[in-house]
């Protein structure tokens, strides 16, 4: 990666400005180092690192737009793919969504950066997966793990005076640890900005706990259960939800979010009282850049669920201005809060239940109720009088998150995900989940 300080990207930017002809120019440098190592069968298979530096320009003419990607950064590259840019807008139809490029902003910057994790280096990614495959060696397992940290920046800037800089740095891990015999299966997986919060022994002897446990697995009898769903499991299925926040599927009847008639249910109660989400690009655990890179306006914390009610929508620039309402910055993050419990203090005030610890293989049934369906995976256990009695057979399930926070009993500490853009969800105590059948896969 080519690393550009922000007073050379400004004036990077400000050159490709001054060659464009155009009636607006839009400026994005994006910059990554990405590092990674994978092991399987108890033996590393692959590392590597990863670097670009590229700058992409998006012109317009009246409705017309162009864009160019380059990665040189002398003036006779700029320009030329300014001129790239300029030739597609001419030829491109118009867009009758067009919205012209926002005015200046104010940027606060948020804490995406860390040095921990830009210090990570080759040595690291390789203790990290021999300390793992030799705890899967001593408990006579099989591991097989990914590992990738990144560190990068980017810079937006447009001809209306928006000048954004902003560094980061992200790593993610997961580990899947099984029996030799394939009977038992056990898995992990873990997010974080600063690689100071990040314990990989920790984690691999979670993949290997769950895959001792998880042999020799009962079947039991498809049907609606009270569930214990570690964080993952629940980030995979909330994330449908997450994603379907926007105000024009609402208002065009394509979401859960429509109301009979028309309109969207803006106001309305729709979950159990416990459910509050929101969108902070300055939350400590799960930071991300303080702009919409999309339409480089600037970020706000934004309350989406409040006490079960839908408290806002997500607006393109183009229905804001058509729906009247103010033009903002779509989010970069989803937090949902969750309790003090640990997943033990869960299982514990569970009389009978199923403690799932991922769910995968989940594809949407029905975009109007979000209906989903998928698989339990690599650790299902029974639960009986507060303690996990035996491991069960994985099941497909047929649910919605909808029907999922409003059937809550209680919710525990949360968890972060993904790389870009950021999750933080609890792991939740829910009754009558619906298991359709039996898998035998493990």
């Amino acid at each position: 990666m080519r690393k550009i300080t922000q007073d050379e990207a400004k004036r990077i930017c400000d050159k490709v400005m001054s060659f464009s002809k155009a009636d607006e120019c839009r400026v994005v440098i994006q910059g990554t180092r990405a590092g990674n190592i994978r092991y399987a069968q108890n033996s590393v298979s692959t590392a590597g690192l990863n670097q670009d530096t590229q700058l992409s320009v998006s012109v317009a003419f009246g409705k017309r737009q162009g864009t160019a990607t380059i990665n040189e950064f002398d003036d006779k590259s700029l320009e030329k793919v300014v001129r790239r840019a300029e030739d597609i807008a001419r030829l491109a139809p118009e867009n009758p969504e067009f919205m012209p490029a926002v005015g200046k902003q104010e940027f606060k910057a948020t804490p995406t950066y860390f040095e921990a994790t830009a210090a990570i280096d080759p040595e690291y990614r390789a203790e990290l997966a021999s300390q793992s495959i030799q705890l899967a060696k001593k408990n006579k397992l099989i591991a097989a793990g990914f590992f990738l940290d990144t560190l990068g920046f980017e810079v937006i800037a447009n001809s209306n005076g928006v000048f954004g800089y902003q560094e980061s740095s992200n790593l993610s891990f997961s580990c899947t640890a099984r029996t030799e015999d394939g009977r038992g299966s056990g898995w992990v997986t873990r997010s974080a900005n600063d690689a100071r919060l990040f314990d990989p022994r920790e984690a691999s002897e979670i993949a290997i706990e769950k895959a001792l446990r998880s042999v020799d697995a009962k079947a039991l009898e498809p049907g609606r259960y009270t569930v214990v769903l570690e964080p993952a499991a629940s980030s995979d299925i909330l994330n449908f939800m997450f994603n379907a926040f926007d105000a024009r599927q609402a208002d065009e009847g394509r979401s859960f979010l429509s109301k009979k008639g028309g309109g969207n249910r803006l106001g309305e109660k729709l979950f159990d009282e416990q459910v509050n989400i929101w969108a902070d690009p300055w939350n400590v655990n799960a930071p991300v850049n303080p702009w919409d890179s999309g339409s480089m306006q600037a970020r706000e914390t934004t309350p989406i669920v409040k006490d079960g009610k839908i408290a806002s929508l997500q607006y393109s620039n183009f229905w804001a201005k058509k729906q009247g309402v103010p033009q903002k910055g779509r989010h970069g993050n989803t937090i949902m809060a969750g309790g003090n419990k640990s997943t033990e203090e869960l299982i514990a005030s569970t009389k009978k239940g199923i403690l799932v610890t991922r769910t995968w293989y989940i594809r949407s049934v029905d975009p109007q109720s979000l209906l989903v369906t998928g698989l339990t995976r690599d650790g299902t256990f029974y639960i009986e009088n507060g303690k996990v009695k035996h491991p069960i057979k994985n099941f497909r399930f047929n649910e919605s998150p909808v029907t999922m926070l409003n059937n809550i009993d209680d919710l525990g500490k949360t968890q972060v995900f993904g790389d870009g853009r950021k999750s933080v969800v609890p792991a939740m105590k829910l009754r009558d989940f619906n298991f359709t059948s039996l898998s035998d896969a493990v």
